[in-house]
C-alpha cells in the first residue's frame, strides 16, 4: 500500500500507519509530514487538569456534541507511559469506546514518554497529520500530572482547565501555574459538595489575574460529564475563544508557537539520545575534565554534522 497516497485520499488505516511512523521517528513519517504541513484548519482544543477530574468523560461528551452537528473529531489522548514498554497505557481511550465505530471520529492514544510537560514532542507532529487529514476538531487530552501541564497552551488554540470541587484541587492549580494558561475553566463533577464555593473562588481569583491577550475574559463554567450537563455551554465557550483569536489576529501566532514547541522538543529528544550514547563525554564531565556546557557544545556540534 502506498501509505502517503492513501493518506491524502482519506484512508483511516493509512492515517494510523502514518501516526505510528511519526511517533517512532521513522524517515517515512518525516517525508509525509513535510507534504502534510499547512493543510487543514482544525480547531485544536487542549484539556488538562488533575487526574480523576473527568477529562476523558468530558472529552467524550464534546465529541458527541460536535458529531451531532455533523462535524468530525479526532482525539489525541496522551497517556502515561508504561515503565516497561514505553507505550501508552490506553486508559483514556477505553473511556471513549462508544465512538469506535463512528467513521467521523478518530481516537489515538500516545505515550507521554516521560515528558515533564505532559506532552511528547511527537504529539505536535501527530496534530499536523490529523489537520491534513481534514478533521474539523482535534481534542488533545494531557496526562494530568499537575505542575507540568503548561506545554498544552503552546500546542492548543484553546486550553480548557478541568477542575473538581475536590478539596485542594483549585489550590493545586494555583500553585502549579496552570491557571495562567487556561482559556476556559470547567468545574466538572459540579454535583459534588463544594461546587458553588470553588466556582466563586475561581471567579474571584480571575478578577486579580494578569490581563489575557486582547482582553479575553476566562469563563468559569460548570459541568457534570457523566450526564452531559453543561457540555453545550462548554463547547460554546470554546468557540467564543476561537472567534476571539481570529478577530484579533492571534490564531497564526499560536500556530507559530506550536512549531516552536515542536522544534524545541526535537532538540531536547536529540540531546537526551546523544547523552545516552556519549559515555566518554559524560565521564569527562564527572572527572572534571570538561564542564557540562563544553560537553553539550560538542554534542550539539556532532548532531549538526550528522544533520541534513
Amino acid at each position: 500500500m502506498d501509505v502517503a497516497q492513501s493518506f491524502f485520499e482519506g484512508d483511516r488505516r493509512a492515517l494510523a500507519r502514518a501516526l505510528t511512523w511519526v511517533e517512532s521517528g521513522l524517515p517515512e513519517g518525516e517525508a509525509l509530514l513535510r507534504a502534510a504541513r499547512g493543510r487543514g484548519r482544525a480547531r485544536v482544543v487542549g484539556l488538562t487538569g488533575s487526574p480523576g477530574s473527568g477529562k476523558s468523560t468530558l472529552t467524550d461528551r464534546l465529541i458527541g456534541a460536535v458529531r451531532e452537528r455533523g462535524q468530525t473529531a479526532a482525539v489525541l489522548a496522551v497517556d502515561p507511559s508504561s515503565p516497561f514498554t514505553g507505550g501508552a497505557i490506553l486508559g483514556d481511550r477505553i473511556r471513549m469506546m462508544r465512538h469506535h465505530k463512528d467513521e467521523g471520529v478518530f481516537i489515538r492514544s500516545m505515550a507521554s514518554r516521560g515528558s515533564l510537560g505532559g506532552l511528547a514532542g511527537a504529539t505536535v507532529a501527530a496534530l499536523a497529520l490529523l489537520e491534513a487529514f481534514g478533521f474539523d476538531w482535534i481534542f488533545v487530552e494531557t496526562v494530568g500530572v499537575g505542575q507540568s501541564e503548561v506545554d498544552i497552551a503552546r500546542v492548543a488554540d484553546t486550553t480548557v482547565l478541568v477542575l473538581t470541587p475536590a478539596a485542594g484541587d483549585a489550590v493545586q492549580a494555583f500553585k502549579a501555574g496552570v491557571m495562567e494558561i487556561a482559556d476556559v475553566i470547567a468545574v466538572n463533577k459540579y454535583d459534588l459538595p463544594g461546587g458553588a464555593r470553588i466556582v466563586q473562588e475561581l471567579r474571584t481569583t480571575l478578577e486579580f489575574a494578569p490581563p489575557r491577550p486582547a482582553g479575553w475574559k476566562v469563563p468559569v463554567l460548570t459541568t457534570i460529564a457523566t450526564t452531559g450537563e453543561g457540555t453545550a455551554e462548554l463547547l460554546a465557550a470554546i468557540e467564543d475563544h476561537h472567534r476571539h483569536l481570529e478577530e484579533h489576529g492571534l490564531l497564526e501566532p499560536h500556530r507559530i508557537e506550536r512549531a516552536r514547541f515542536e522544534v524545541a522538543s526535537v532538540i531536547q529528544q536529540l540531546g537526551q539520545e546523544s547523552v545516552r550514547e556519549s559515555d566518554e563525554l559524560v565521564a569527562a564531565v564527572a572527572t572534571g575534565r570538561l564542564t557540562p556546557r563544553q560537553a553539550a557544545a560538542r554534542l550539539v556540534a556532532r548532531a549538526l554534522e550528522l544533520g541534513d
